[in-house]
């Protein structure tokens, strides 16, 4: 992770990300780098629009966030949860099942 951080930190400063500009954030934070590693994150980085990266991945957690949730709604008693619990068909849960892999 710490490769892809100081990629990152680079990119946020303007700077150019590439090997050593890494290598030398990497010994600044007191790292010893690992040259194999500096290459995969660089290589990988090659051609990639960092903004687009950075928005796409900010618009996941969205849809991460009704399972936050999930813990509160544990916290209410059992008894009113089996009273709200609707009666759901296989053919019903077989569609709704379907539509993650759409």
């Amino acid at each position: 992770m710490e490769y892809i951080y100081s990629a990152l930190v680079l990119h946020a400063a303007g700077k150019t990300v590439d090997e050593d500009s890494i290598a030398n954030v990497l010994k600044g934070a007191g790292m010893e780098p690992d040259a194999a590693r500096i290459k995969a994150v660089t290589a990988s980085l090659e051609g990639i629009n960092i903004d687009e990266a950075i928005a796409s991945a900010a618009m996941a957690p969205v849809a991460a966030a009704p399972a936050a949730a999930a813990p509160a709604e544990a916290a209410k008693p059992a008894a009113k949860e089996e009273e709200k619990k609707p009666e759901v068909s296989e053919e019903e849960a077989a569609a709704g099942l379907s539509a993650l892999f759409d």
